[in-house]
Order: C-alpha cells, then structure tokens, then sequence
C-alpha cells in the first residue's frame, strides 16, 4: 500500500480516485450481449454460454433434482449458519418496514403515502472465483419481507453446468420462485427483456463484475437497477486504540475479493501505519488468495492525518462503501460520517459481520456513490404511493389557492378543474 502522510487538501480528489478501466470495449461488447438476447432469447443464452464459458446447458432453470441434491452436499455447520444470517437479516429488515403516513393537510383535503412491493424482482448472483452465496440471503430476505410477489434469481454454472450447491441451498431457504443457470451480461439482458423460459422482472438487484456492472447501467433505460456498483472497498480509521492485527484482518478481508477491490487505511500517525503494515504482511502470507489480494493492495493507499477533523473529512469526502472505525469514542466519529455506505463501530465490529449475519445488508454502493445512495434496504424492494381524496368541503377550501397559482402557469383548464367543482352546488 502506498503511504501519504498530511497529503495537502488538493491532493485529496487524486487520493480517493478508485481504479479506473477503459470500459469501451466491454461497452460494445456487452451491447452486442444484449441485442442478441433480446432477438434470439434462449438460444442466445445457451450459444453465450457455450461460447463465453464453455458450457452446455440443456435446461436453463434449475431442476427439482438439483436443489434436492445441493441440500445434501451443504456441510451441516453451513446450513446452521445460514439459518442464523437469515433470522438476523430478517429481525432487521422488518424493523425498517414502512409505516403508512395519512394526513388531513386541510380542512376536507386527506393525503396518504403507501408501500406498495414490486411485483416481480430479478437477483444476480455472482459465481467466479467466489460464489456468493451470502449474497441471496442479503437480497431474497428483504424482497420476501418488502413482500414481492415473485424473486427469480440468476447466477453462472461452473464447467460442468451445475450451480453452487451453497448458493441453490440458500436460495432454498429463503424461498425463491425460479433459479436460473444463466451468468454475465446475458443474465441481465434475460431479466430485463425475457426469454422464451426467463419472463421479464421489474427491477434487478446484485453485483457483479465489469460486464454485469455494464449491463446494468444499459438495460437501465428498460428496468430499474438496485444502484451504480463498482469493485469492493474498505476504509479503516485508525488511532492508537486500534488493534493493528485487526485493522490488518479488515484490510485483507476486502482486498481479496479480486484485484479492482480497493482498501483504505487513514491513521493518526506512522507508527499505526508501520505496526498494521507489519501485521497485513504476515496474515497476507497465510491466505489462499494471496496472489489476488496483492494486486489489490497495489490499488491500496495509506493516509497519515494526524486531526481527526481532517481524518473524518476525508472519509467523507472517500465515500467508502464499507467504513470501519476502530478509534476511540467511535459513536461521536461516526455521527459526523454523512458519506457511507455501511460503518462498523469499534475494534470487535470486522466487515465481514456485515457481509454475512449481524442483519445489515451487504450490497453497498461503491465507487463514490454512498455520497448520493443508500444501501439495499426493504425500501429498495418496495414502491410508495401517495393518495389524495377532497370532500366537497376541501375543494371549497383549497379551491381558491389551486386556481391562483394555475392561472399564475397560464393553464386555465388546470384552474377550470378546480373551479368547476367549487361552482357545483
């Protein structure tokens, strides 16, 4: 990682560029994904995956057979984790059930908000290096208590056409409607425009990488998207009441999701620095991905800010996706954060209980965008809708003042509208 110590104020906007890719080719390629899933539909799925991942597939959706025979080949320990995720996922979540709002704003006029679920939700799932099995929990739980009428969920086969046996288990758990063995751009443009076997959904949630980051941002203009994503990162501030093996463990734990992750150390001083760069050293040499982590950490950086007014304002100004603050008074820290997508409180709070089973969620916006988006939380899955009723006493009330301002606009059937009702008798 490289170290920056009391960088200048200027330097900052360099300082949280995360690693940038020239995406035209991908553009184009993944254009090319989509037309050919809108026109030729399943055939194009399966000439994708032959050409793309060197697999044929026969059947797209997963069978009955291969759920059955998934369950029986997922450790015991697993499944009982999986059972604890998903009761603190779920005990979370329905806490941030809406609340209908109604309010009588004048005399007669009564206006009401309501949630409303989609109707019908498509989650992507990655497979790659590491098939993300706590992803469906993270997803599927929610959109069962927002109350979506139905959740298919798409994700990648490995070479012999079968799906992640702990990925189909948790989908099990979580009681998704359809699965399907379909991965990358093409299970994007699936979802978004339908197949002969894939029917359209309303909105598409998961991560994944830079194709199926790119085709969500295209089939955007058809479907909504959860949020913008990008590579994993993590932002750890850190003083003398830090642990330098901890911080170490937090920094390897996000690196190692593939080399654009990105992690982050701000300190109050080098000699943290020295002691967590020591300690990363020496956990990094016992991880099977190490090779991985290490391209990331190349993208990594190391802040030595010695106030922690300008520790705090540069870890809004980041935007990390996963912030930690392992400082002393972490609360008071952490009500000045306004730029964040998840923040972890203390020297016991790792990411990684965030990525699995305290009941947070775990699909975050990256890249800058905790600036301007929220996490994926019950509201993502559910629509509001407001509703107004005006009794003949309110039209008489409001009447006047909705005439004024359409007139004002110069739109005299607006104020017709409104005058017309106040006449009647």
């Amino acid at each position: 990682m490289k170290r920056y110590v009391e960088p200048d104020r200027v330097l900052w906007a360099d300082l949280c560029q995360r690693a940038m890719n020239d995406d035209a080719v991908i553009d184009a390629r993944v254009s090319n994904i989509i037309d050919n899933v809108r026109r030729n539909g399943d055939a194009a799925i399966r000439e994708l995956a032959l050409s793309i991942d060197k697999v044929s597939l026969d059947a797209l959706e997963v069978s009955a057979s291969e759920m059955a025979e998934a369950a029986l080949s997922v450790d015991e320990k697993v499944k009982e984790s999986i059972k604890t995720a998903i009761e603190n996922i779920c005990k979370f979540h329905r806490a941030q059930q809406f609340q209908p709002v109604e309010v009588e704003t004048t005399k007669g006029v009564r206006c009401v908000q309501r949630a409303v679920p989609i109707q019908r939700v498509g989650l992507y799932i990655p497979g790659g290096t590491a098939p993300l099995f706590s992803t469906v929990l993270m997803l599927a739980v929610p959109a069962k208590v927002a109350g979506c009428k139905e959740v298919v969920l798409c994700t990648p086969t490995n070479k012999e056409g079968k799906v992640a046996p702990t990925v189909l288990y948790a989908a099990s758990m979580c009681g998704i409607d359809h699965i399907y063995k379909v991965g990358g751009a093409q299970a994007i443009a699936a979802m978004a425009y339908g197949t002969e076997t894939i029917a359209p959904v309303d909105k598409i949630f998961g991560p994944g990488n830079r194709y199926v980051t790119k085709a969500k941002e295209q089939v955007s203009r058809k479907v909504s998207i959860d949020m913008p994503a990008g590579p994993s990162e993590v932002m750890v501030v850190a003083d003398e009441t830090s642990v330098p093996a901890f911080v170490a463990s937090d920094l390897l734990s996000q690196a190692e999701h593939g080399a654009d992750s990105q992690v982050m150390l701000v300190c109050s001083n080098e000699k943290i620095a020295d002691a967590v760069e020591e300690e990363t050293m020496i956990q990094l040499e016992q991880l099977p991905r190490k090779d991985l982590t290490c391209k990331a950490l190349e993208n990594s950086r190391t802040i030595v800010l010695s106030k922690i007014d300008d520790q705090i304002a540069f870890a809004n100004k980041y935007a990390a996706e996963h912030l930690i603050l392992s400082v002393r008074d972490p609360w008071a820290v952490a009500e000045r954060i306004t730029a964040a997508g998840s923040v972890f409180i203390g020297n016991y709070s790792p990411e990684s209980a965030g990525d699995y089973a305290s009941g947070t969620n775990h699909t975050l916006p990256t890249s800058g965008w905790a600036r301007s988006c929220s996490g994926v939380n019950v509201d993502s899955f559910t629509r509001k809708i407001t509703y107004q009723e005006l009794t003949k006493e309110g039209i008489d009330n409001l009447g006047e003042c909705i005439i004024t301002m359409a007139c004002a606009e110069g739109l005299d059937a607006h104020a017709n509208a409104a005058r017309i009702r106040i006449m009647k008798k």
